[in-house]
């Protein structure tokens, strides 16, 4: 019993002393001793109200040559009650007693719930993190803004329907456009597409935007992955968009179409799209089987399988820009793979209709790896007329005043995760298109810059404006 009541008094005691730092056992009892942060403002970027946030963290390190504690770490503000933390594994809004060992670190996760706002424009909260230690307080502050969105899950569109640029739209397993059925998107409307989420167009969709307000198609992730890298470079985070056999009259003008697993899939349908960006995909951008393509002043880049794939069909490619220089994976595929190109070839079906006609004319294709499949194109209907190329080769029937093994020199710097595929003022594409070859739905770029009498190769009209960083990723 003596033994017991001893125990009962010497413990709370020594508890008492180490916290306070009176005893000499390995914690501070300096008020310099102060814990440090990896950031003096976490910013949770854009968050859709009315869910839970993803987690976000920081860092707290004590340089220190003895053990810190920690006497209290509080959030603060208005919007205190927003935020949620968890603490080196403990979970609350307050804690007391924090310990971090000498030269050691400990994570704080943060996340958020924001109420629905009724703006059309993400609204900033921010609160305060206070750690106090030997009664110096220092402060992290948590900031987000919080976006109204409409969340959209498992729709079938059965009759014509208009999506308007008034707040985001959260897609949630599927966005399906019936046949008969019309999908009319506005310009600078937002499609966000939840992981596995897909939409699929088996009546007609017309995502027609402008320079000033292009449309978005991409994941609903915000924010980076880690350090520099955004979100916005990442692929897989949504299935595709999806063209049936029943689909007709389709247009995607001043449209980006990104983050995909399957890109856009075009099966035995027409796709019509002008000054559009498909990019940063799983498998290709673009995937036609006997389908009909019309592309023009369009920008095509960053897969993991290759970025167009062509079987059967017909198509049209003018003033386009193919290029892979994709981030996370080896590129399994070139640039174009033709298939049901040409009699007895491995890659032709036995579906019975007519082999692939495709036509590229004042287009660069140029990027890491190979720009064609291996096939031989003559006799095949495949021309390529006055294009820039990667490959090391020479005109012949199928090849027409083309650029040979020729550095366009994009702006893309892919160690800086810069993939930018406007021109430098030293490419050899400036003023190299044949005037002759632009078609009227190609006169302009997406940022509605003229291609005039000597008009650039590729996507983008070069002027001495492209030397400010206006592209948006």
């Amino acid at each position: 019993m003596k033994l017991t009541r001893l125990l009962s008094l010497l413990i709370p005691a020594a508890i008492a002393l180490a916290a306070t730092g009176c005893i000499d056992d390995g914690f501070s009892g300096s008020a310099a001793d102060q814990p440090t942060f990896s950031t003096d403002t976490l910013d949770m970027g854009v968050i859709f109200t009315d869910a839970p946030s993803t987690t976000h963290r920081f860092t707290v390190y004590n340089r220190a040559d003895k053990a810190i504690f920690i006497g209290s770490i509080a959030l603060r503000g208005e919007h205190a009650g927003l935020f949620r933390l968890n603490v080196d594994g403990m979970s609350g809004r307050d804690f007391a007693g924090v310990e971090i060992r000498a030269k050691d670190s400990i994570y704080v996760f943060v996340a958020a719930t924001l109420p629905p706002n009724g703006l059309t424009a993400p609204v900033e909260v921010a609160a305060a993190l206070d750690f106090t230690t030997m009664g110096e307080t220092r402060t992290v502050t948590l900031a987000a803004r919080g976006r109204d969105v409409e969340r959209l899950r498992a729709v079938t569109l059965t009759a014509d329907t208009r999506l308007t640029a008034d707040r985001p739209y959260q897609v949630f397993d599927s966005l399906v456009v019936a046949p008969g059925a019309t999908l009319t998107i506005d310009p600078g409307a937002e499609l966000l597409f939840h992981d596995g989420a897909y939409m699929a167009v088996r009546g007609t969709l017309k995502a027609v935007g402008t320079p000033e307000a292009e449309i978005t198609m991409a994941g609903d992730r915000t924010g980076n992955v880690v350090s520099d890298i955004s979100f916005d470079l990442m692929s897989r985070q949504w299935t595709g968009l999806f063209f049936t056999a029943t689909s007709t009259d389709n247009e995607l003008s001043h449209t980006c179409v990104r983050n995909t697993w399957q890109g856009v899939t075009v099966d035995r349908a027409p796709l019509l799209m002008v000054n559009t960006r498909l990019r940063n995909s799983g498998g290709t951008v673009l995937d036609a089987t006997h389908a009909a393509i019309s592309a023009y002043g369009c920008e095509l880049a960053e897969a993991a399988a290759g970025v167009v794939r062509l079987h059967g069909g017909s198509h049209t490619f003018n003033h386009c820009t193919l290029a892979n220089y994709y981030l996370f994976s080896a590129i399994g595929g070139p640039l174009v793979a033709f298939g049901h190109y040409k009699d007895g070839d491995d890659s032709t079906d036995d579906s019975g209709l007519p082999l692939l006609r495709a036509d590229f004319s004042n287009c660069i294709l140029y990027g890491l790896g190979t720009d064609l499949g291996d096939g031989k194109l003559d006799g095949t209907g495949i021309t390529l007329r006055r294009c820039l190329l990667r490959s090391d080769g020479s005109d012949d029937d199928n090849f027409i005043a083309c650029l040979w093994d020729t550095d366009p020199m994009y702006r893309t710097v892919r160690e800086d995760y810069l993939f930018d595929y406007r021109l430098q003022p030293e490419s050899p594409a400036i003023g190299a298109a044949d005037p002759a070859l632009t078609a009227p739905q190609a006169a302009a770029d997406r940022y509605g810059m003229s291609r005039g009498a000597s008009p650039d190769l590729g996507a983008y009209v070069y002027t001495p404006d492209n030397e400010q960083d206006h592209h948006d990723d």
